[in-house]
This record gives structure tokens, C-alpha cells and sequence, in this order.
């Protein structure tokens, strides 16, 4: 059985600072995990569709996540659906084993009627900044409510994933001299060159999420 508080400190540590998102992201993640019955991702055995969008309140939900399922942007087993949600899909890559775990809406109404959103968050006021004595409240709620007030597990479902080898092939940018991961090589003329440089020397600019 994963318990999300025995992950709440290393959480906070990646995360930075104190609010009730990430320990929701452990909540779910835990849930996801024990739904599923199996233990944290080492490798790639999991992978994560996590329904945030950007730029939106409570963001921070997806590192609870990362900590506890061990999906994380490093390894590449953590994909936003960009949904403006926080439901989020955990996926056994072996057998396509799936289950989606959200946040129930009643408690997350619940805590954007706290002081911690209303006379901090909705202000401007880093999460950072929250004394300490408006944050903790919120934080021991979600850590020690119980899964039922918290959490909707879905079923388990089939979920296929699609399995992709990582690529070690790279190359030496022909025009800034950094090294690019050949798929993602472009051709100038007769230079083969990282996207910047293309899109520099060419001004064509390819689309893509981040801004």
C-alpha cells in the first residue's frame, strides 16, 4: 500500500513551497498506484496523462504527482492533456492496464473558499509568502482527509500505449555549434542545424506548445 504522507516531505522539497495542490497530487497519485496495485515507476513501467492546463490556479498538483508516481518530465512518462482539470490517468505500460483518479469537485470548491486563495492566492500573494498558520491547515486537510471525502477512483480500464525507442542518434548544429538529437535536425541550405538556427535563418517558425 503507497501512503501519500510518506512522500509529503521529499514532495516539498521538490516543490518549493506550501499549499494544498501538491499534497492533492500525492493524494491521487497514491490512489492511482494502490488502484492499480503496483509500486512507483523506476523506469518507464508508468505513464501519466495529467489533465492541467497552463496558466491556472493549483498547477502545483502536478508534482504531487510526479513525487509519488514517479512519472516525471525528465523521464518523459508524464504527459499534460491540457483540459484545465485535475483528473489524472495512470497507465501500466506492460499491460495497458489504466485508471483515472480526480479530485473530488466538493473539495476543491472547499479549498478555494480558504483564506489561503481568497486573501492570498486570488491577490497575487506567492504561495510562499502565505503565513504559515493559514497554509498548514490546508495542508494537514488534504494529507488526513479520508480517501472517500477526497478522491473519485474510477475503474479499471484498457488504456494501450503506443511504445517508442528513445533515440540516442544526435549531431553537431552546423550553425550555433550545440549538439541536437538528429530527429529533431533541420536543414538549412546545405546545413544541418538545430530548430533555433532554422527558424532564425530561415524565419520559419514551427509550431509547438511551449511559447
Amino acid at each position: 500500500m503507497i501512503k501519500a504522507n510518506d512522500f509529503y516531505e521529499h514532495g516539498l522539497a521538490l516543490h518549493g513551497h506550501k499549499c494544498p495542490a501538491m499534497p492533492m497530487g500525492l493524494r491521487v497519485g497514491a490512489a492511482a498506484l494502490n488502484a492499480l496495485g503496483v509500486e512507483r515507476a523506476a523506469d518507464g513501467q508508468l505513464l501519466a496523462l495529467v489533465e492541467l492546463g497552463e496558466e491556472h490556479c493549483a498547477t502545483c498538483f502536478a508534482d504531487g504527482v510526479q513525487m509519488i508516481t514517479g512519472c516525471t518530465f525528465g523521464k518523459g512518462n508524464i504527459k499534460k492533456l491540457h483540459y484545465g482539470k485535475w483528473g489524472v490517468t495512470l497507465i501500466e505500460v506492460a499491460t495497458g492496464r489504466a485508471v483515472r483518479v480526480t479530485p473530488k469537485a466538493e473539495a476543491m470548491l472547499a479549498n478555494k473558499q480558504t483564506a489561503f486563495f481568497k486573501d492570498y492566492r486570488e491577490k497575487g500573494i506567492p504561495a510562499s509568502q502565505v503565513p504559515l498558520e493559514v497554509v498548514q491547515p490546508l495542508v494537514d486537510r488534504v494529507m488526513n482527509a479520508p480517501a472517500e471525502q477526497l478522491l473519485s477512483v474510477g475503474p479499471i480500464f484498457e488504456h494501450p500505449v503506443e511504445r517508442h525507442p528513445h533515440s540516442f542518434a544526435g549531431l553537431v548544429c552546423e550553425a550555433c555549434g550545440e549538439m541536437v538529437v538528429e530527429g529533431y535536425a533541420r536543414l538549412a541550405g546545405e546545413q544541418r542545424v538545430c530548430i533555433p538556427c532554422h527558424e532564425r535563418i530561415t524565419g520559419i517558425r514551427e509550431p509547438r506548445l511551449a511559447p
